[in-house]
């Protein structure tokens, strides 16, 4: 459930519908339209390159054994006895497709803001995006016990819904939510399955727990008629505890010798110090794996892997990313 009315919010915590609407405006510092061939990165009908039957006349050039015989020019033929095609553009519409987590796994933060309301602002910003170069914007909500998905449409109304669903979903989650497998990336991927997208952008905002070979593997077969955008948003806490632990016991606020107790709202854990380094380790092993894999996921359509923090400057950090794409 919600937050109470009344209740007030804090924004590192849980996300304001508000603030949502509000981002609107903080969409003129980038585009995320390509400048490149049909089929790679953030592929659409804006500048698209792809070759087809299309309204805009683009160059005529020497006719190659394949070319579609219906566009050869036959007066430039006949004038230089050598046969010319005529090349067109095609205007394609972009669908894209936030896909953005905000299970339980996303209401944790060690700085400044819970991954979740970096996940959920995010979303928000790009669908404003994508709505002022008039395309369609979709949303797939992970969250506690299942999926949401409504179809993709170019309207400002249906968006500000979703928006609306979206704040709901993030003021719902606190220290004792829990997941299903109904709303983990298994069930995400047999959605999009289900949908059969073709030229679709789509644009995953996670820490991508759970995330699995197979799961990659379904995602390589969807880049092989979409773009899929990965955005992985982590916390400094979640690389390496050592560094952090070295930091506090330069500045004081922590012994020489010590020991951690951590918990989930339901359990807790008592961690020596020597246990500690050693979960470091294998806490800094485990990250890096996970995003050596999502690097090479990305690498199939040459897109980079977007790595966003909790700092609280993630909107900054994506229009910088997003700028050197567009």
């Amino acid at each position: 459930m919600p937050l109470p009315i009344g209740t007030t919010k804090d924004c590192r915590l849980y996300c304001d519908y508000a603030q949502l609407v509000k981002l609107q405006s903080q969409t003129t510092g980038f585009t995320l339209l390509p400048q490149l061939k049909s089929g790679t990165a953030l592929s659409g009908r804006h500048t698209s390159l792809f070759r087809g039957r299309g309204l805009n006349f683009e160059e005529l050039r020497h006719y190659h054994q394949g070319d579609d015989i219906r566009n050869l020019d036959w007066k430039v033929t006949l004038r230089t006895g050598k046969p010319h095609v005529r090349c067109y553009t095609e205007e394609k519409d972009r669908h894209v497709i936030v896909c953005v987590d905000q299970r339980s796994n996303m209401f944790f933060s060690s700085v400044e803001m819970m991954k979740s309301v970096v996940a959920a602002e995010l979303a928000a910003l790009i669908g404003w995006r994508v709505l002022k170069d008039n395309d369609r914007i979709g949303l797939v909500l992970m969250q506690g016990e299942q999926l949401d998905w409504r179809e993709a449409q170019r309207s400002q109304n249906h968006w500000l819904q979703r928006l609306q669903m979206l704040a709901e979903a993030n003021q719902s989650l606190n220290v004792r939510s829990d997941d299903n497998s109904l709303s983990g990336f298994s069930a995400l991927l047999h959605l999009l399955g289900r949908m059969k997208l073709r030229n679709t952008t789509l644009i995953v905002l996670s820490d991508w727990t759970g995330i699995t070979e197979a799961d990659l593997n379904r995602f390589k077969l969807l880049q092989q008629h979409n773009d899929v955008l990965g955005v992985m948003i982590s916390d400094p806490l979640e690389h390496a505890l050592q560094p952090t632990i070295i930091e506090h016991q330069r500045t004081g606020k922590l012994p020489c010798s010590f020991s951690w107790t951590v918990g989930n709202g339901n359990k807790q854990l008592h961690l020596s110090q020597a246990q500690l380094v050693s979960a470091s380790k294998g806490l800094s092993a485990s990250q890096q794996l996970k995003k050596d894999q999502l690097v090479n996921l990305m690498a199939a359509k040459h897109l980079p892997l977007i790595e966003l923090d909790t700092r609280g400057e993630h909107l900054s950090q994506f229009i910088r990313a997003a700028g050197g794409m567009a």
